[in-house]
Parts: structure tokens; sequence; C-alpha cells
């Protein structure tokens, strides 16, 4: 049985050769804040993941470290690096600082590219090929797939779990305005102003910003989307958490069924993993990456 072995960012404690390491390192530049980045290691593993939060990201630590135990997956083979903060950024660079109490302009997309840089330092460019996978949830779904189009070079696995993957549909471009104004009041900055982020709605950079339209971008990548149908299931034992979520999901599951939809006809093979129960929650995210894990999904193809 492996035994994981807890590592600090000051030192490392001595463990068997085998055993899968907790670091974490710092990140700067970008013209943001220093912020930090958990990872989990171990030397034999075949691929490294980046694992993208929701929409209401904490800076202490990753909602997949809080919520969940993918950190595991080190033990599996696969490396974990889970990027700390991003509250309602999209993981996108912004046009300008949000007009609320935040005094910097999120450039998330720069941040990303120097955690790729520093990952790769680190000797953790794991695969046949020396590429990343890369994962997210709800508005790091979205962000997992534009970040991967944008940068095949760097990325081959790309997996959206319960993304809002076609902003172009109707009405999707002001829920994310609604969206981030909800979230940036809930935080007490303040609300954040999606026309900060990507300009106002006729904007080009949504068009750019949105995985439906960079489907041809895709090709030949290896990626994989999830939802679920907003139905209660084994994790929704609060009512008020349950109701919140569900239309959430099943509004995810529309958006993902018609990013599929798109995909085939415009050359983009894909896997698909849609459940019968579940509402926009953590313990349904979990499972979906465990499930992607037992199917080899991460593995190079």
């Amino acid at each position: 049985m492996v035994v994981a072995c807890v590592v600090l960012a000051t030192g490392a404690v001595a463990a068997p050769a085998d055993a899968a390491t907790r670091t974490r390192f710092m990140t700067s530049g970008c013209g943001m804040p220093a912020s930090p980045v958990d990872v989990w290691k171990r030397s034999a593993n075949y691929k490294t993941v980046i694992a993208l939060d929701g929409l209401r990201a904490t800076s202490d630590m990753s909602g997949w470290r809080h919520e969940t135990n993918i950190d595991k997956l080190a033990d599996r083979g696969i490396n974990v690096v889970q990027p700390v903060g991003g509250l309602a950024s999209f993981y996108t660079d912004w046009d300008r600082k949000p007009g609320n109490k935040q005094d910097f302009r999120y450039r998330w997309t720069c941040r990303l590219d120097q955690i790729v840089r520093q990952l790769d330092a680190r000797g953790m460019a794991a695969g046949r090929w020396g590429k990343y996978a890369i994962m997210g949830i709800s508005m790091g779904g979205n962000s997992a797939l534009t970040y991967a189009a944008n940068h095949r070079r760097r990325i081959s696995h790309a997996f959206s779990m319960s993304g809002y993957l076609n902003l172009s549909a109707p009405s999707m471009r002001e829920s994310i305005k609604l969206a981030l104004i909800d979230a940036g009041n809930e935080a007490g900055l303040g609300p954040y102003d999606a026309d900060d982020m990507w300009g106002p709605p006729w904007s080009r950079r949504w068009v750019e910003n949105d995985p439906f339209n960079l489907v041809p971008k895709m090709r030949g990548m290896t990626v994989r989307i999830a939802a679920a149908t907003g139905a209660p299931g084994r994790y929704d034992v609060n009512a008020v958490t349950a109701a919140k979520g569900a239309p959430l999901e099943t509004a995810s599951a529309a958006q993902t069924k018609a990013f599929e939809t798109h995909a085939g006809p415009n050359g983009l093979r894909l896997t698909t993993d849609y459940q019968p129960v579940g509402t926009h929650s953590w313990g349904y995210w979990r499972d979906a990456v465990w499930r992607a894990q037992r199917e080899g999904w991460f593995r190079d193809r």
C-alpha cells in the first residue's frame, strides 16, 4: 500500500521513493498578488492535471482540496495541481480592474502560463508528449476548455464538469453577469462586473472565450465533458443547497449537451459522463473525476 507523506513548503520529510508528496509553492507576477499552488506528486506518475476551482474560489485553498479527495490521484498515477484563488475570475485576463474593493486586474491566463512554466521547472510535464491535463468545475469547466484550446502546445487533455459551454446561447451572458455580482457581494468585495472582464455583451471577447466557438481549436485533443440532471441525489442532504444547485446543474447540462452536439460535426471527438441524478455540488464532481481515472481518461492517447 502506498503511504502518503506531507511535504511543507519549507522543506521535505523523508519518505519511501514511491510515496506521493504534497508541496505548496507561490506564484507571482502578471500584475496580481502572489498566490499559492498546491501540488501532490509522485515521481513515477504518468500524467499531471491542473484542477481549476469554481466561481466562489477562496484565497486559502482550492475547493478541490477543501471538499474532495482528488489529491489521492497522486497514488494512482496522476499528479494533482490546485491553483488557489480566482474568485469570480473565469481564470481569464480581464479587460480592466473590477469596480469593487479588489485593487488589481485579474490576469489569470497569464498566471496559468506562469504556473505551467513553474511545473516544467519541477519536472512535472509527465506523459509521452510532455503536456498537461486541465480540468475544472462550473466556471472552471469553461476555463479549462478555453485555456486548453488556446494552449495546445502544453495541454493534451481537457475536462469540463458542469461547465457553461455555450456562452452565446440566449440569456447566458446576462446570467454570467448576475453570477459575478452575487459572488462578489457574498465575498464582501462588492459586485464584479462582467463588462470589466470581457467587455459589453456584444464584445468580441465573449466570442473568443466561449468554448462552443473554440471547438475547431480542440480537434485532436483528449476532451471530456460531464453534467448531471439537477435531480437531488446522495450528496444533497441540505434542502436549501440542493434547491440552489438544481437549476444551476440543469442549465449546465443543457449547455454541455449543446457543446457535444456541436463538437461531433466539427471534428472534435470527446467522451461524456452524464449522470441521472446530481446537483451543482462537490460530491458529484469528485465522483466524476474518479470515474475518469477508472476509465483511463488521463492516459496519453
